[in-house]
């Protein structure tokens, strides 16, 4: 073997390293923007491009010291650094949650690990006034060797974190060879055990900083707010001591504070006037550092981040954490993320009233929080620890109580792992300690708790007292034992039920509580945010949580013959070891599309909130959910007033305070219709340009139902009130129909179903198959335990059976009346069922369902009618929740209107296929073309419907959604109800007020075809 065996050694975690340090790029002389634009600086080379490179199966396969100088690299390949070695065709992608990918035998891996051998030749000129040079990685999975011109440099592991290593004295003027050994596996790879795709290689930047013999090695800002002054104090490291100066500015560039570093290497300065910064005004400081060498220029924010009587306080103001969680993800680059795609990610998390991110699992790149400093994020911190994997080692007692208690055994509480634990932590730490946004330290995920992890919490306290602490898999420990707890500042929980929650605030509430995980946005869904943002805001003590997660993982391998981005996600590489679509659990689509999830947070996390209107007295209360920001200051109020989806008055409320956290009303007097659907909806546009948001850009909305009372929709009561000829029906039976025919129509209904197999109207057939009764759905991910208990049901299987049908003939019509049941093989009857048809001699039909449930039974999925139309109705106008899908549980971002859409644009294409595209509380919907359609209206309550060119058989067949294949239909689904939606995929149990738990109940609507002309 070519090199020493290190990656299996838990006493070598790294190799002639340098100690670690803040975080800065220097430059020769002021500049500015090195934060988005580090490559600017005369002092930083870096060394990104393409490289040379040979991948082997096996460490054992590889036998010669390509390190070597003069070595010849001619059959190398090449591939460009930095990125993942996967995604450039070598190795295999593999997608893996919580079990290793590899036996737990620490700290030995794999004796065959796969690795690469990277080889680059560079120029480079020594600068004579920064004759040091040091060799940054900032990113390596999962450990690696260096060697410059063919001398060793030195090794190192904990692939999120930056490795430094001074190679002044091995570097050449003119050309240098750098060559780099990087290792699949290694012991740390136990302590990376994160719910995400396993990729490899040198995936961040690598670069050269050349510094002066005299100079500043480390720095560490801290601050102490006063009433009137703000205390800035600075500790230096150096290599050499040597004067600096220093100058503090304002954001206009005004000199505020400046003095020179006293020997010792430590200095305060003194700000008056000072302005804080916070999540919705980040204002920062210049600080400027310069020796006579160098310069470095900082930031500062002066922000205080506190716990008083178990409430987080920023600033002195109670605050709540509207976080999320995000991993380096990105289809194509994989773990590599660049300045532009982070920028993306910031941006959309601004737009949609995110404050606050969790760097799950492992520290980002550094200029990450200086990204966070400048737009407003609040952070949370983790160190690049996850160890989920001994909680899945064979049990005897194979008991989840058991599980959870000896988790901790094999790493979080055995001692040979302290070092490397407390390690990761300190090289977070360290590295980020002067970057304000954080406001957090995280001490990994889901890794048990133990020893190490007290040593880990105890360094951290006792270096920074002033951050808080979590770690939420805390609670995980072997029971017998008492931990100490005594430096971990939360109450961190994953996916807990809103019981739960209320149960430690009544029973406990010694900490404040957070969420650091909750609402698993998998698929579609979630529909419990509404909920969890009532828990939050009913109590001090819950200060907020941070949403699972932002983005989709997966890997994009080119385009379908449909057009479709084939993603591919768990399992689809032919790895045996895998969690199937399990890292489809974003917010956003791989591409940073919006999942219809994110639009939900955003309008539940609205800067405002109608508290009440009286329309008689026109007073509008609003709440200002906004942590610092008065109201009028942050937005603009405007509002349309609409009649059955029309706008009839629109305008901008008067302006007026409300203080954060706080009521204050407004006068809004409005002529209200009596007759229609009245709604009053307000916006709340950004009233100033804020980082990363333009002046105007709608943050959100409510809307109020200002409809009189026992309304209805005009238009659905013109469907049921249109005028019916003066002409006779026939009707024709037989042992197996009921013919019903009308002068423009012609319906069978088959007597086995009590269900039309046709409907024909003005010489069109409607229908290409028989309608059906349908209590089934294409699973959602979040239906992933309950579908189980619904196929035990039998559901995906049930059909209707008739018994007996009665057909009366009257003046003004034809009413069918059959006794029917909803049943499936080896089951009892699932429900009875009468159904109820009434045709007039427009051809309209009046449906009225009465159903009986089994109680026996679970929730259903679902209950209506499924009919198959003629493929020509392509477009779609509905009165009800638009324009994006919407559920009983997931609605709060659509709002009630008239819309218009194409049927093929009500499909969301979640990646893998599942239930999606219906519309909750309608009035009524059309189906049509420019020449016919056919309507379907509510009667009493209003119904939910969806309208796909998938069968929801096709959507829960297909793995993939690229693919789906067209059925030869309209699918058309008219539902009384659906089952909410929920996050049970990862989380508590659909709410009770969202299941679809009903055992007796009526669906009644007609059906009206039609024709234009």
């Amino acid at each position: 073997m070519i090199v020493p065996r290190y990656y299996e050694d838990l006493s070598v975690l790294h190799d002639n390293t340098m100690p670690a340090r803040a975080y800065y790029m220097p430059a020769s002389k002021r500049m500015d923007d090195l934060v988005e634009h580090r490559e600017l600086s005369d002092r930083m080379q870096l060394l990104n491009g393409t490289w040379k490179f040979q991948y082997f199966d096996s460490i054992y396969d590889m036998k010669d010291a390509f390190y070597e100088d003069g070595y010849s690299v001619e059959g190398f390949d090449e591939i460009k650094v930095p990125s993942v070695w996967q995604m450039a065709g070598y190795d295999t992608h593999q997608y893996t949650n919580i079990r290793y990918p590899f036996p737990f035998d620490p700290p030995y891996v794999p004796q065959d690990i796969p690795c690469g051998a990277y080889v680059h030749t560079f120029d480079y000129a020594k600068d004579a006034a920064a004759p040091k040079a040091y060799l940054n990685f900032e990113g390596v999975d999962s450990c690696f060797y260096v060697w410059l011109n063919g001398t060793y440099v030195g090794y190192s592991q904990v692939s999120h974190m930056t490795s430094e290593f001074d190679v002044t004295d091995v570097l050449r003027e003119g050309e240098n060879r750098i060559s780099v050994l990087v290792m699949k596996w290694c012991d740390g790879s136990y302590l990376e055990d994160q719910d995400k795709f396993r990729m490899s290689g040198i995936f961040r930047d690598v670069y050269l900083l050349k510094r002066p013999e005299k100079g500043i090695r480390d720095y560490r800002i801290t601050t102490q707010l006063d009433s009137d002054i703000a205390r800035i104090n600075l500790t230096t490291a150096f290599y050499e001591p040597t004067e600096v100066r220093v100058k503090l500015e304002d954001k206009n560039g005004a000199v505020v504070s400046e003095g020179v570093i006293s020997e010792s290497g430590e200095s305060t300065f003194e700000i008056v006037d000072y302005t804080l910064w916070n999540t919705e005004n980040p204002y920062l400081y210049t600080i400027i550092l310069e020796t006579e060498q160098e310069v470095i220029v900082d930031h500062i924010a002066l922000r205080k981040i506190e716990i008083k009587n178990q409430v987080i306080y920023l600033n002195g103001q109670k605050i709540k954490f509207r976080g999320v969680n995000r991993h380096d993800s990105d289809p194509v680059t994989g773990f590599t993320i660049s300045m532009e795609q982070i920028k993306t990610d910031l941006t959309l998390m601004k737009q949609h009233n995110f404050n606050a991110i969790r760097s799950s699992h492992y520290p980002n790149a550094p200029f990450f929080y200086e990204m966070c400093d400048r737009y407003g994020f609040m952070v949370i911190d983790e160190a690049d620890i996850e160890a989920h994997g001994p909680f899945m080692l064979y049990r005897k007692e194979d008991t989840d109580y058991n599980r959870f208690k000896r988790w901790n055994e094999k790493i979080a509480d055995d001692p040979v792992w302290e070092a490397a634990i407390v390690d990761r932590v300190k090289l977070m730490v360290e590295r980020d300690k002067n970057r304000f946004c954080i406001v957090m330290w995280s001490m990994g995920n889901e890794s048990a708790y133990g020893c190490n992890f007290e040593k880990a919490l105890a360094w951290t306290k006792g270096f920074d007292p002033e951050r808080i602490t979590q770690y939420e898999s805390a609670r995980y420990r072997n029971y017998d034992v008492t931990y100490d707890y005594g430096n971990l500042d939360l109450y961190s929980r994953m996916y807990p039920a809103l019981t739960e929650i209320e149960e430690y605030l009544e029973k406990d509430g010694s900490k404040p509580f957070l969420l650091v995980e909750y609402c698993h946005s998998m698929g579609n869904g979630p529909g419990d945010f509404e909920d969890y943002f009532q828990m939050i805001q009913a109590e001090d003590k819950m200060c907020g949580g941070f949403v699972w997660e932002w983005c989709d993982h997966a890997i994009a391998h080119g385009v379908a013959e449909n057009g479709k981005t084939i993603y591919a996600y768990g399992g689809d590489h032919g790895e045996v070891i895998h969690d199937s679509n399990f890292c489809m659990d974003g917010l956003v689509y791989p591409d940073r599309r919006i999942h219809t999830g994110l639009l939900e947070y955003k309008n539940v996390y609205r800067p405002a909130r109608v508290v009440s209107y009286d329309a008689a007295s026109g007073e509008l209360v609003l709440h200002n959910y906004m942590d610092f920001d008065d109201l009028k200051d942050y937005v603009e109020i405007t509002y349309e007033l609409s009649q059955d989806g029309l706008v009839i008055g629109k305008g901008k409320l008067s302006e007026g305070s409300v203080l954060p956290h706080c009521d204050g009303s407004t006068t809004l007097k409005l002529s209200i219709p009596e007759n229609g659907k009245v709604y009053l909806k307000l916006f709340y546009k950004l009233k100033k340009d804020i980082p990363l948001l333009s002046k105007a850009y709608v943050l959100g909305f409510d809307e109020i139902d200002v409809s009189s009372k026992g309304a209805k929709n005009q238009q659905a009561v013109g469907w049921l009130t249109k005028e019916v000829p003066d002409t006779g029906i026939q009707v024709q039976e037989n042992d197996t129909e009921i013919i019903i025919k009308g002068r423009d129509f012609s319906y069978t209904v088959n007597k086995r179903t009590a269900l039309f197999d046709s409907l024909t109207f003005a010489g069109r057939e409607y229908m290409n198959h028989p309608m059906e009764l349908n209590i089934w759905r294409a699973p959602t991910d979040n239906d992933m335990y309950i579908k189980a208990e619904w196929k035990k049901a039998h559901y995906n299987e049930a059909y209707t059976r008739a018994y007996k049908s009665e057909v009366i003939q009257g003046k003004h019509g034809v009413t069918v009346t059959s006794q029917a049941s909803v049943v499936a093989a080896t089951v009892q009857k699932i429900m009875d069922v009468t159904i109820t048809w009434t045709i007039d001699a427009a051809g309209r039909i009046g449906a009225d369902i009465a159903v009986k449930k089994d109680e026996e039974f679970p929730d259903l999925p679902r209950f209506g009618v499924r009919m198959f139309l003629d493929k020509k109705l392509t477009d779609a106008g509905f009165f009800g929740m638009g324009p994006q899908e919407s559920y009983r549980d997931k609605h709060r971002a659509a709002s009630h209107g008239l819309y218009r859409l194409k049927v093929s644009d009500m499909h969301e294409d979640y990646i893998r296929p599942q239930e999606n595209g219906s519309h909750y509380d309608c009035d009524y919907v059309e189906l049509g073309n420019s020449q016919y359609g056919i309507t379907a209206v509510a009667e009493e309550d209003t119904f939910s419907f969806n309208a796909s060119f998938y069968t929801q058989e096709e959507l829960e067949e297909k793995a993939h959604n690229y693919e789906l294949i067209e059925s030869d239909s309209t699918v058309f689904c008219l539902d009384y109800a659906q089952n909410g939606i929920g996050s049970n995929s990862c989380g508590p149990d659909v709410l009770e007020a969202y299941r679809f738990d009903d055992r007796l109940f009526r669906f009644r609507f007609t059906l009206v075809p039609y024709v234009k002309g």
